[in-house]
């Protein structure tokens, strides 16, 4: 609407308004501008109070809680047999765990009684994992099991590859006596799996390191606190899928069954049960491949088989036995995984594949079983059948051009490789760990709550002061902020990767097949493995450390944000091509902005693996936590500071955890 007014001493003539000026829009102030202001400010005090109120510790230095804790540690081992709690505790527990391992390594792996041998020889052993991974399978994975397992006697590890399967199969057992049960109970109930779910956050959260320390103080060193680590750490994966499986099954089948009469015990087994075993089946996977991952960790407390190996050669810098004994955990992880994973889908793939010998499966699986039991009672009876036969000539081969390629590595390649390092190192690593280890403590506490009252709310900026403070008090403050720097410089390099795989696969389903397979057996492979090529590349540093948590990390990450930008409506990817916008404004503008829950998860998921890693890596060279948990196994006047080193990890775990579930929780809002 046009306003008109008289012009003053013309009346008559009219002249137009002026219009109001322009109002500036306000500046909305967003959180990645908070979160700069925090690191500008962090940066000017840094500057100013360089060095000051650290909370340096040197590596033979010990604060009043670490003495305090190897008191304890002194205490506990002086009244062991005489004290209540471990006589009819702890010690119970040890002793039937220790049963239970050394019955099934006495069957398979250590000599039994008198006999000088198992009691089940390769042959027997070989036979048995063909036939049962063709009775819950198939041929073709028996083929593969049979293979396998024949290929970790050639490679001169044979009773080391049993050890590690008997403590695995061990520790598979008691975890899933009681995952299974709480599964169903989680996924019948939603008050159980509210009640659940903490506890399993908590445990999946806490890296495979830290679990050794405290067990060794209730249940010593050995096979047993393996086996009870082992249990801890894989029990979470089979609780969460079986409870996710049950709740899965329609409610309307359910009912159906209860309008029929049926009771719950009856709706439990002949509809939950069998409509989820499925997808059970896949927890049971996930259980064994974590299981087998902790086992070889377990090395570190004297758990025997290829971990000790692994653990020893890495020690030693001796990259061809390590090399060796890595591929056998490989083996071992593929044979398993492949039974497992073809285990779950056996019925349905049969019933597609159409073949005339499905009539006869169960007269040639009664064949099979005679054929494996003859082959076990061989392996009883005659040592060329219970002892492998040869030298194991085929690992020494594999460790000496596994010696041969890294001489040549280091030969050929050191000005890349160390080039690669020192830039990395110099012009990323070490300004952030100078940054965190030489700014004061309370600086750099208040920084981190203040980043995460920002990203994820007010009560993970409690959840981080807690953690900050407990840190403080743990006594390796110093050692913390060194782990925490190589934390996030590789999360952020693991990030980087993410997005590029990621967004490729998820926007071409044919990259996507071809990409996937390897992420997936990437995933397969215990932690320990990846340590093995990068210390080829670049020797015993902390970078070797970082490499290796990158490469472990980067599968889930990829994957993650892979699905997440499939998630993306095609819709709104064609609208924006409709308006113009070219590929990179899609991603950019389109793709990853839709696709920011996925993001802040697969950030959450790379922290807690590389984290992981890292401490790991504390027996190449990373130094820090990693090497203080380690020192504590090996150095009794260490073991209080190892202990808190241990609590340090669970500490920055939980933080970062915390913060970015909670920062998830907020994009996704």
């Amino acid at each position: 609407m046009t306003v008109v007014m008289e012009k003053p001493g013309n009346p008559g003539q009219t002249q137009q308004a002026e219009p109001p000026p322009p109002v500036a829009p306000v500046r909305r102030i967003t959180r990645s501008m908070v979160v700069a202001a925090i690191l500008v400010v962090w940066l000017v005090l840094f500057a100013v109070l360089r060095g000051k109120q650290t909370l340096s510790l040197a590596a033979a230095d010990l604060t009043d809680l670490h003495r305090w804790l190897n008191d304890v540690n002194d205490s506990i081992g002086a009244n062991r047999n005489s004290n209540p709690l471990f006589l009819y505790g702890f010690n119970e527990i040890r002793l039937v765990i220790d049963n239970l391992v050394t019955f099934v390594q006495d069957l398979i792996s250590q000599p039994s009684g008198d006999r000088p041998l198992p009691q089940i020889g390769w042959l027997g052993v070989v036979g048995l994992a063909g036939y049962v991974s063709w009775a819950v399978a198939n041929w073709r994975v028996a083929l593969l099991a049979v293979a396998g397992f024949t290929f970790l006697g050639l490679q001169g590890l044979w009773q080391e590859s049993m050890d590690t399967l008997a403590l695995t199969l061990s520790a598979v057992l008691v975890a899933l006596l009681f995952a299974l049960p709480l599964g169903v109970w989680a996924g019948l109930s939603p008050r159980a799996n509210r009640i659940v779910t903490p506890f399993l956050d908590f445990m999946q959260t806490m890296p495979t390191f830290v679990y050794l320390a405290p067990l060794t103080l209730f249940f010593l060193i050995g096979g047993a606190s393996a086996t009870i680590a082992t249990v801890i750490y894989a029990a979470p994966p089979a609780i969460r899928i079986t409870a996710h499986a049950i709740r899965s099954v329609p409610a309307t089948t359910v009912e159906a069954a209860a309008s029929m009469g049926a009771t719950r015990r009856q709706s439990l087994l002949k509809v939950l049960l069998p409509m989820s075993k499925r997808t059970v089946v896949m927890g049971i996977n996930q259980t064994i491949m974590a299981a087998l991952a902790m086992v070889t960790i377990a090395a570190l407390i004297d758990a025997p088989g290829l971990g000790k190996t692994v653990v020893q050669a890495l020690q030693s810098l001796d990259v061809g036995t390590a090399f060796n004994a890595g591929l056998a955990i490989v083996v071992m992880a593929i044979v398993l995984d492949r039974v497992t994973t073809a285990a779950s889908g056996r019925a349905e793939a049969a019933r597609r594949s159409g073949s005339p010998l499905l009539k006869w499966r169960r007269h040639l699986l009664a064949a099979g079983g005679v054929v494996a039991a003859v082959l076990v009672y061989l392996s009883h009876t005659y040592v060329w059948a219970a002892e492998f036969p040869g030298d194991g000539s085929t690992g020494s081969n594999i460790a000496k051009a596994a010696d041969d390629v890294t001489t040549w590595a280091q030969d050929n390649l050191s000005g890349l490789t160390n080039g690669f390092r020192d830039a990395i190192t110099n012009g990323l690593l070490n300004p952030f760990q100078t940054l965190l280890t030489d700014s004061p403590w309370w600086l750099v506490g208040a920084a981190l709550i203040g980043i995460a009252v920002v990203l994820g709310g007010w009560r993970a900026g409690i959840t981080t002061a807690v953690c900050v403070g407990l840190l403080v008090a743990t006594g390796v403050w110093s050692d913390g902020m060194t782990t925490l720097a190589s934390t996030v410089v590789a999360t952020v390099l693991v990030m980087l990767l993410g997005v590029v795989f990621g967004v490729w696969m998820g926007r071409s389903a044919l990259v996507d097949r071809m990409v996937r397979p390897t992420l997936d057996a990437a995933q397969v492979m215990p932690p320990f493995v990846y340590l093995v090529p990068f210390l080829a590349l670049f020797g015993a540093t902390r970078f070797t450390a970082i490499v290796a948590a990158i490469v472990y990390a980067a599968p889930v990450a990829i994957k993650i944000i892979a699905d997440g930008v499939r998630t993306v409506p095609a819709t709104t990817v064609e609208a924006a091509t409709s308006t113009g916008c070219n590929t990179w404004q899609i991603i950019t503008k389109v793709q990853l902005p839709m696709a920011r829950s996925a993001l802040t998860l697969a950030t959450n998921q790379g922290l807690i693996y590389v984290l992981s890693m890292v401490v790991v890596g504390g027996l190449v060279g990373a130094g820090a936590l990693g090497y203080d948990v380690v020192a504590g196994f090996s150095q009794g006047q260490l073991y209080g500071k190892g202990l808190a080193a241990g609590l340090a990890i669970v500490l920055l775990g939980v933080m970062f955890d915390r913060i970015t579930q909670a920062a998830a929780r907020r994009t996704s809002n």
